[in-house]
């Protein structure tokens, strides 16, 4: 027999009753009925239940045990009786009578519990991840995130497409997120940096002639940290494509998704028809450059109705350059209660409030609209915007003004809000549409005009659409938006030297920073480079929404905590003086 097992411990059934068998495991659970021990016994495969008395020479050892610890036992399998088969698990059918136990491995007293579902603070989880990782729920993550990743590489494949590795080690590239820099030993002053992206050399590859690219490539980004996103590293499914239009990769990459979602979401709804909305469109109607299409509401501008109206706030506003006035429908909504929760959600999220107009049964039986703003613009302006907003009796409706820029993302917040209370935001469904047309460029806080998302995407209209204003320029990027997540980013690419001089000299950066910047890919398309394009699907992120997840870090095997620190291995810490001599650093103290 097997020095440690014969079968794993979700192998017996009741085909194996009467056999001797020999397992290995952790003590999940132990329970002493009176000279009669149960013990679970818990591995990678399974739970099998172990059945140990007086009369078994493994009795006294076994009696030791603790949760946690790691045995080996020998001994014989059992049909269960039939009022205790537990059909909950696949080794339900039968119990192993101990006969033999060896002590592979004694715990100590455990700082969190690995049986049932306690909710721990996430310091100690992430302290003793490898007692965490052995809980149920984080078990079945990872083994979703492992078959999630075979599974893309294998339909990655069948459509034709090939896996290359790229750098890890490189130079700095401006992805949109600050850098890792490693110093480099044999160049004092001067460092690699670890990849954002492996942007620059999928594009490379296109240029030397390989056409359909993929990776399941890890990223390195100094970040701030969310629930949504880690604040160091990440995997994502690579992608580049040659002589590829926009729909070309579409076309590609749905299949693979779509797949993963049908194979992996648990048998709920995915959608099949993935509209393209514009940037524009998205942040007009949603408030949000990924927005969650399950919530049906969409959001239209009603700023002609309060033009010169009584609703002085409004009508001053209007009277402003680039201001407008939104409204957020609200189907159902139409009670005075509702919109006062709905106003102080507003107030929570830094505005003043949300007008709100709703409509309602009148005493002579007719429909009337009611509330502050109906009063100050009264009865035709209010029909007007309830006849525009498709709203009716038992209806409601918020509003917002000023300048877009300044509201939308509290006007998405609203809307996804007003979904949920009022029950319109559809359940057990993923609703996926392509984000397209997005500016190439805006300003930053210092007013200076600077790349808006990838600065190596295709501006629309080529060289041409560069020579005026640059806030006017569409780019060929794309983002692929899921239940109010973005799950892939991409790009049609500029491969001509000359559009990309250009668009980096409308952000400010000179051709000779270019050139020492990006010298290995300007000199790359100067020997004949294809069009081509292509994204990246946050692995991570796909694995959250497959497996209902409100974090991130409950689908990554080590993460960091919030700060950015490995509480598990120490990291980041302080480097020996032997390794900074080497490297000819000094460390300057913080102030």
């Amino acid at each position: 027999m097997h020095a440690y097992r014969s079968h794993t411990c979700g192998d017996l059934t009741a085909a194996h009753a009467g056999a001797e068998v020999r397992l290995s495991g952790w003590v999940h659970r132990v329970r002493d009925h009176g000279g009669v021990l149960f013990i679970d016994l818990r591995d990678h495969y399974g739970i099998t239940q172990l059945l140990c008395d007086g009369d078994s020479p493994a009795f006294a050892a076994l009696e030791a045990a603790r949760a946690e610890w790691v045995i080996r036992i020998d001994g014989l399998v059992k049909l269960r009786d039939a009022s205790l088969v537990n059909p909950k698990i696949a080794t339900g059918a039968i119990e192993v009578y101990v006969r033999a136990v060896e002590v592979l491995g004694p715990a100590e007293e455990l700082p969190l519990p690995v049986f049932g579902d306690q909710d721990y603070p996430e310091e100690t989880r992430l302290t003793y991840r490898f007692l965490d990782l052995r809980r149920e729920g984080l078990h079945a993550n990872m083994m979703l995130r492992s078959n999630v990743v075979r599974s893309l590489r294998n339909r990655m494949w069948d459509a034709g497409f090939n896996e290359f590795q790229t750098p890890i080690i490189t130079a700095s590239s401006p992805e949109g997120a600050r850098d890792f820099l490693v110093p480099s030993r044999l160049h004092p002053g001067k460092f690699y940096a670890l990849p954002q992206a492996p942007q620059q050399f999928k594009q490379l590859i296109m240029v030397a002639g390989f056409d359909r690219y993929f990776q399941i490539a890890p990223c390195f980004r100094d970040e701030d940290p969310r629930a949504d996103r880690s604040p160091t590293d990440f995997y994502q499914l690579d992608v580049e494509m040659s002589f590829v239009t926009q729909d070309d990769v579409f076309a590609a990459v749905q299949p693979v998704i779509q797949g993963i979602f049908e194979e992996f979401g648990g048998g709920r709804e995915v959608s099949k028809v993935w509209p393209q909305i514009s940037y524009a469109d998205a942040m007009l109607w949603y408030g949000s450059d990924k927005p969650d299409l399950r919530n049906p509401i969409k959001m239209q501008v009603v700023s002609e109705h309060f033009a010169g109206s009584g609703f002085a706030i409004f009508a001053k506003l209007l009277e402003n350059e680039g201001t407008e006035v939104r409204a957020i429908p609200a189907p159902t909504g139409g009670s005075r209660k509702f919109c006062d929760r709905m106003n102080a959600f507003a107030q929570a999220q830094g505005l003043p409030g949300m007008g709100y107009i709703f409509w309602r049964k009148a005493e002579d039986g007719t429909m009337e609209a009611a509330g502050p703003l109906a009063k100050n613009i009264g009865p035709e302006r209010t029909e007007a915007i309830r006849l525009q907003l498709g709203l009716g009796e038992g209806d409601a409706a918020f509003f917002l003004g000023g300048k877009p820029e300044q509201f939308e993302a509290v006007a998405g917040r609203a809307r996804n809000e007003i979904g949920r209370e009022l029950g319109l935001t559809e359940e057990n469904c993923f609703r996926f549409a392509w984000i397209v047309d997005f500016p190439m460029y805006e300003k930053d806080d210092q007013g200076k005009i600077d790349f808006s998302h990838n600065p190596f995407s295709m501006p629309q209209g080529g060289l041409e659409a560069l020579m005026g204003d640059p806030l006017k320029v569409k780019a060929y990027q794309y983002d692929l938006a899921c239940n109010g997540y973005e799950l892939i980013s991409g790009g049609i690419r500029n491969h001509k030297p000359e559009i990309m001089f250009k668009a980096f000299e409308l952000a400010g950066y000179p051709a000779s920073e270019v050139e020492n910047r990006f010298g290995g890919m300007v000199k790359a398309f100067r020997y004949g480079a294809p069009p081509h394009g292509g994204c990246a699907a946050g692995i991570d992120r796909i694995v959250m929404l497959l497996a209902d997840e409100q974090n991130i870090r409950e689908v990554i095997m080590f993460p960091m905590n919030q700060q950015a620190c490995d509480l598990m291995m120490g990291a980041p810490s302080e480097p020996m003086n032997e390794q900074l001599r080497e490297l000819r650093l000094r460390v300057v103290p913080k102030d």
